[in-house]
């Protein structure tokens, strides 16, 4: 540190300082306890009865722009989420402390030019005789990027990630999609396009600015999907790899068009697995056993790709944590959720084949007032009509009586009603699975064939 020359005062830096510990930072907000809906007493049908859960984690849609519908709002920016456009060579704004395009409700991007002519790819270096900077070119494609880099991966993914614009009675938004297949089809979240309504528009923008009309081939709110298609055969597919081998710790590139920044890349790791998601409108959630990640995901990524080390679909990235209090999640706090790709795989084939998509269930009512481990089946007296196990059920022929708790589901353990909801949806109709139950003290072990949801 240099000392003031003498008749000058102090400099603010050359002050001494007062060593002052930083800040601590909010607490940690863990799983178990995200704000929490009080309607704890009513039960839970698990694809009977209709009642629907609310202790899943707090999460919100992260549809980008405006919210026509149920879809929340994203931060105040300009229209539909899209940063205002400046002139080229704008002046650059006055210096100021902190992100100053928060408040302005814009951002924006002030290029320096250097003095020497730099060019692309190239470090300036100042020679040994002070002659001005000697420009050092790199051998090679200065784009060239190791395979499995995250640069390598973007350029490879960002053509087939498109920006869905979406125009209904309730105003307009943006989310994202990918090209699923080589026919035209793009996925999506339900939320996203949901907004549209009977007579909205829905179309997509390809990363070069080309625009196509799509049409909703289907949806389906209990998975958060719906696949659209367009009219051209000029769209890449992305490859898709089962969710089954993702492990906690890969990481993983998230790609879309968050506050309707098209193509815009983040990257992370896989945060967790299995976590048991609802987000939506009372009687309208989705259920969702997703795959946690840190990758930065804002209001507009909802509908983009999550992205194995390979390139390769895992997930469809569908909603963000919410900070317990708030009443909509402003932004990325490091906790984001994706749908897995073997359910958006098997969820979306139906889609597209009929236009609607079938929904494992066990045909109980659960009782959310239980705190303890584990999933509890009502009493018949705490149901109207009396049948807290659904006649001829899965259950039912199972031989889970009401009363029941149920443990563990094919070996893993359960803690709560919402894990027990979360995994049934993440099976197929169909499938056998275990489960464990503790009756009069005594535990006993069941298997029990998934059957479809009687829709409404």
């Amino acid at each position: 540190m240099s000392s003031p020359h003498p008749g000058e005062e102090p400099r603010p830096q050359d002050a001494p300082t007062e060593s002052v510990a930083p800040e601590a930072p909010g607490p940690y907000v863990p799983y178990e306890s995200f704000e929490r809906s009080p309607e704890h007493t009513q039960p839970y049908g698990v694809g009977s009865h209709g009642q629907q859960a609310h202790d899943a984690p707090t999460a919100s849609y992260d549809a980008g722009g405006h919210d026509p519908g149920r879809m929340r709002p994203a931060a105040p920016v300009a229209s539909a989420g899209h940063p205002q456009q400046l002139p080229p060579f704008a002046p650059p704004a006055a210096r100021r402390r902190g992100p100053g395009w928060l408040g302005a409700g814009v951002m924006t991007l002030t290029a320096a030019l250097l003095a020497g002519g730099i060019g692309a790819g190239g470090v300036a270096l100042l020679d040994g005789e002070g002659g001005g900077p000697t420009i050092v070119q790199r051998d090679g494609d200065p784009a060239q990027r190791p395979d499995g880099s995250i640069a390598a991966i973007a350029a490879d993914a960002v053509p087939s990630v498109v920006t869905v614009r979406v125009r209904g009675g309730g105003g307009s938004g943006t989310g994202s999609g990918w090209v699923y297949d080589d026919r035209g089809h793009i996925v999506t979240n339900d939320h996203v396009v949901d907004g549209a309504g009977e007579g909205g528009e829905v179309s997509i923008e390809l990363p070069d600015g080309t625009r196509y009309d799509a049409e909703v081939v289907g949806q389906d709110s209990s998975y958060d999907l719906a696949v659209l298609k367009v009219e051209t055969d000029d769209l890449e597919p992305l490859q898709i790899d089962a969710s089954d081998d993702v492990v906690v710790g890969d990481e993983v590139v998230a790609v879309g068009s968050p506050l309707g920044l098209g193509s815009t890349v983040t990257a992370g790791i896989v945060s967790a697995l299995e976590r048991p998601v609802s987000a939506g409108e009372a009687g309208d959630e989705s259920f969702i056993s997703a795959i946690q990640t840190d990758a930065a995901i804002n209001p507009g990524n909802s509908g983009g790709p999550l992205l194995n080390g390979d390139g390769d679909v895992i997930g469809v990235n569908s909603a963000i944590a919410q900070v317990p209090g708030q009443r909509q999640a402003s932004g990325s706090i490091g906790v984001g959720f994706a749908i897995p790709s073997d359910v958006v795989v098997r969820t979306v084939d139906q889609l597209i084949a009929t236009g609607k998509a079938v929904h494992p269930m066990i045909g109980v009512s659960l009782d959310r007032r239980w705190t303890g481990e584990g999933a509890k089946v009502l009493e018949d007296s705490d149901v109207p009509g009396g049948d807290a196990v659904v006649p001829d059920g899965p259950a039912d022929n199972a031989g889970i009586q009401p009363g029941d708790l149920i443990t563990e589901m094919d070996g893993r353990r359960i803690t709560d009603l919402d894990q027990l909801i979360t995994r049934i949806r993440a099976k197929a109709v169909g499938d056998k699975v275990t489960l464990k139950v503790r009756r009069d003290g005594k535990e006993q072990e069941l298997t029990m064939t998934l059957e479809a949801a009687k829709e409404n």
